[in-house]
């Protein structure tokens, strides 16, 4: 209402306005069905290793780029306030992706819900893990009542019988690697 940053925190003690953290929350809870969204390729699961400074769970801190969620801003009121989301790809359809997080976040501020704590060390807890390959994420997708809702259910069961057929024509080919790895020995 006042043209000002919703994500801004009050004081310096805190990383986001409470707006920004139910926002956070919300990406956060929805992060393995949004995967097919932000990480629609294969090969975009080979990245989430630990210690790569990309993320592999569900966390956010302060400017971590090993963090999926990464706070960046200079304390408060700062007009700068924002989050860098890190769990993407730039093959992810900009379009898909955006409308993922930004119903995730307004899921996380219509239902109040609460962020976990921030994390210094990212590849060092107990958060939940991302999806390791699409096909993770595809079962998390057909999973979630939220994006059928939020989506469509027959949009849905589209994007995820479109992907799986793509995790199967994988499944069916023989990479470089197999006969490097199989051929000389059998």
């Amino acid at each position: 209402k006042t043209g000002g940053n919703a994500f801004a925190p009050a004081s310096d003690g805190e990383l986001l306005s409470p707006v920004g953290m139910h926002y956070a929350a919300g990406i956060l809870a929805h992060s393995a069905a949004a995967c097919v969204f932000t990480t629609p390729t294969i090969n975009g699961y080979k990245r989430y290793q630990p210690n790569s400074l990309a993320p592999d769970r569900a966390v956010w801190g302060r400017d971590n780029k090993g963090a999926m969620l990464r706070v960046i801003g200079a304390g408060a009121n700062d007009p700068a306030t924002h989050l860098d989301n890190r769990v993407g790809e730039p093959a992810a359809n900009p379009y898909l992706y955006f409308t993922s997080q930004i119903l995730s976040g307004l899921d996380g501020i219509e239902r109040q819900l609460p962020v976990p704590d921030p994390v210094e060390r990212p590849y060092d807890n107990d958060a939940v893990a991302l999806p390791k390959s699409l096909l993770e994420a595809i079962e998390a997708l057909e999973q979630s009542s939220f994006y059928r809702a939020s989506l469509g259910g027959p949009y849905v069961d589209y994007l995820t019988r479109t992907k799986r057929a793509e995790w199967d024509r994988y499944l069916a080919a023989v990479s470089e690697w197999e006969e490097r790895e199989y051929f000389s020995l059998f």
